[in-house]
């Protein structure tokens, strides 16, 4: 991860403070997928769902890989990320390298095919949604951490860690941080 910043952005990463209370939130690391004046969008990276990808989604090929809770917004819906650009037709660039959405036909067929390799796709049962100038408020409220991001970072199927280890990797007085307790009243 790099230094970081104080604007959210299209392709920036959202990093929770370590006092945040909100459940779902909660020590997450979130990719803005859009930011633009009627909003915000995207995906909460380290929250998996306990339940196997073929449980949950159906009429979809054999895959045995994690599905992730991407927010509390849309959870009656399937979302995803990807590496692989134009091998997805009509996909949107977030940032360069990383891109979501596509022909959902042409994603089963790469997967049923087996031409999709872990961390090239991650999928997410809902999304974080923000109304206008909410994320902006948040961030005054020092909700948020911002930076740019890392491919390897936001593709990367071990998440379990996710949030400690990217705070750790902006460094100094965020170093710190990352071994703060859930709730320092227990300690």
């Amino acid at each position: 991860m790099n230094k970081p910043e104080i604007v959210p952005g299209k392709g920036k990463i959202l990093i929770a403070q370590p006092f945040m209370k909100d459940p779902y939130f909660k020590r997450s690391v979130v990719v803005l997928v859009d930011h633009n004046k009627q909003g915000s969008f995207g995906f909460i990276l380290n929250k998996t769902i306990e339940q196997e990808f073929n449980e949950v989604v159906e009429d979809f090929p054999e895959y045995d890989d994690s599905l992730y809770l991407g927010g509390p917004v849309g959870t009656d819906q399937l979302f995803y990320i990807h590496t692989l650009g134009e091998k997805i037709p009509r996909s949107i660039e977030i940032t360069a390298g990383l891109w979501w959405g596509g022909d959902f036909k042409k994603v089963k067929s790469l997967i049923r095919k087996q031409e999709i390799k872990q961390g090239q796709i991650r999928f997410f049962i809902g999304y974080a949604g923000w109304d206008p100038r909410q994320l902006e408020t948040e961030m005054k409220e020092k909700s948020w951490i911002i930076t740019t991001p890392v491919i390897n970072t936001i593709m990367n199927p071990l998440t379990e860690n996710l949030w400690p280890k990217v705070i750790k990797s902006l460094g100094g007085e965020y170093t710190l941080m990352a071994n703060y307790p859930e709730d320092p009243q227990l300690n």
